[in-house]
């Protein structure tokens, strides 16, 4: 057994594949002079937050940020600055709002207009309903118990006291339980369940019904305590608009009116919400930028970051952040003047709030589409509704093009590692490509899968997309999208780490005399319980 074990690890070794080849050690350190010592990093994030703000997809600041972006690419020097259009919907954006309880005493209210609803006309009042209504078979106890009510549609809870630290850093532990390969659990008709679930239409439903029965508007309850507000919401393509006006509450104010309307003083509110649509364009823009290669003639390695937000604050660290990154990374190696072998793109995705849209609508028209579903009941759904469901894949003449992507999307931390999703071929290759950046904290590959950011459509279609592992900070416990994601929330010395450890990485992708290992082009799989009832978890 030993002998055999030995014999296998030998030829294993000789296997092998040529990616695997050491960093070039002369570019990184000319790499870490340049984005430590000369960082622009902090500049970029402020431009993106400060001057810019909050970039909701199509909304004047969203405009602006496409522009500058570009703007900054082209005076760095880098070539084929560019975006393409994908169709998305109308533009949206707050002017100002105010919410308050006059009765049974005159308080103010923490609130911000729900995104993509219209305006009050003015300051409307009325008494409160509590009508936690989460499914279109409830619609029924609630007739005739609403007109000129404002609907507070959320179930009030008791709240929660944080039991944990709201900022964290990963400790060696717990990276090193990141790196065991976990089977994928394969559902196939998962998707089409999903497709069909009708969730995606609830909101427009909802509004339909509500604003029959004579609502005044509809209010909500932040899903986070602390006073914090989020706002999102994604009714924003044309003729979906909703007829009623719609309010956040932060959730502590929400039930004080949800307690006080069990009372014999229901409550009285007062809610203004003056917004604007903007129609002059429904398409939404990616923005991209090259340093071109020289030879290995069509292939490229990729970067990408989201670029557009939520508005109850600047995006900060979801992902102007990342976005900074992306763009520190380009103007590293484009002062450096490097010559890499494959042509590095630099990305920035738009409509990454409302479903990978951007990333989406770049896979689709770039590397691979998947075969239409013939079936009516699907006929109106979105292309990321039934992507999923869609066998099979069809790729396109680009496809192998794209050897490698790599997303950054977790926040403000530093790059402690990357996940490879599973590709156990590529893990040896990364391991390499990291060990320079050890010292500085990332080491770790992991072969986990990550989801819910602009590297999942790459990866559905058997593209190798990879995110980077990031120390959380507080990006999740209180930053995601809510109304205190500024700037003050930056961590300035990760951030020059992360653009660091990216610039490197992308060169040394672009250099490989190997491009990395794909995985195969996904089939429709087999079920992992070939035994499940139907229905069952």
């Amino acid at each position: 057994m030993r002998l055999a074990a030995l014999l296998s690890a030998s030829a294993l070794v000789l296997a092998m594949p040529a990616a695997a080849q050491s960093p070039d050690r002369g570019a990184i350190n000319g790499i870490i002079d340049q984005g430590f010592n000369h960082s622009e990093v902090m500049q970029t994030a402020a431009h993106l937050t400060d001057r810019i703000g909050g970039r909701m997809t199509n909304s004047p600041q969203m405009r602006q940020a496409e522009q500058w972006t570009q703007d900054k690419f082209r005076e760095w020097g880098l070539s084929n600055v560019h975006t393409e259009g994908f169709e998305f919907g109308r533009g949206w954006s707050i002017v100002r709002s105010s919410a308050r309880m006059t009765e049974p005493r005159p308080i103010e209210l923490r609130a911000i207009p729900i995104a993509w609803t219209p305006g009050t006309n003015g300051v409307i009042s009325g008494g409160v309903v509590v009508a936690p209504i989460t499914a279109a078979g409830q619609f029924d106890q609630w007739r005739g118990k609403l007109r000129g009510k404002i609907v507070m549609v959320t179930r009030p809870d008791t709240g929660s006291e944080p039991t944990e630290p709201a900022f964290k850093r990963w400790t060696d532990e717990e990276l090193a339980g990141r790196t065991a390969f976990v089977q994928p659990r394969n559902d196939p008709d998962a998707a089409d369940r999903a497709a069909r679930s009708g969730r995606a239409d609830f909101a427009s439903r909802l509004d339909a019904f509500l604003a029959e029965e004579g609502a005044l508007a509809v209010v909500r309850m932040s899903a986070r305590d602390g006073g914090l507000l989020h706002g999102t919401g994604y009714t924003y393509q044309v003729g979906k608009t909703p007829k009623l006006p719609g309010m956040e509450l932060a959730a502590e104010d929400y039930r004080r009116l949800a307690r006080l309307a069990l009372t014999d003083t229901p409550p009285t509110l007062e809610l203004m919400s003056e917004v604007q649509f903007h129609d002059e364009d429904v398409n939404a823009y990616n923005v991209f930028a090259d340093i071109p290669g020289t030879s290995r003639s069509g292939e490229y390695v990729m970067a990408g970051a989201h670029l557009d937000s939520w508005v109850a604050s600047d995006g900060a660290v979801d992902n102007a952040a990342g976005s900074a990154v992306i763009m520190e990374a380009a103007r590293i190696l484009k002062s450096m003047g490097v010559r890499p072998k494959r042509t590095i793109r630099f990305a920035l995705w738009n409509g990454e709030e409302q479903g990978l849209l951007g990333s989406l609508a770049y896979v689709d028209q770039h590397l691979a589409t998947r075969a239409p579903l013939n079936d009516p009941e699907l006929a109106n759904a979105s292309n990321g509704q039934t992507w999923r469901a869609r066998w099979p894949i069809q790729p396109r003449a680009g496809y192998r093009d794209l050897v490698a992507y790599f997303n950054l999307d977790n926040g403000s931390g530093k790059i402690r590692g990357i996940n490879v999703e599973g590709n156990v071929a590529a893990a040896p290759v990364f391991e390499q490509w990291l060990e320079p950046f050890a010292s500085m904290g990332a080491s770790t590959v992991s072969l986990r899968s990550s989801g819910g950011t602009d590297h999942v459509y790459m990866q559905t279609v058997g593209v190798p997309g990879y995110q980077f592992i990031q120390d959380p900070l507080d990006y999740s416990s209180r930053l995601h999208h809510t109304s205190i994601d500024s700037y003050d929330h930056l961590k300035p010395e990760d951030l020059r780490q992360a653009a660091v450890v990216l610039a490197s990485i992308l060169l040394s992708a672009a250099n490989s005399d190997e491009p990395l290992p794909r995985m195969p082009l996904p089939t429709r799989p087999t079920a992992s319980d070939p035994f499940a009832y139907p229905g069952a978890e």
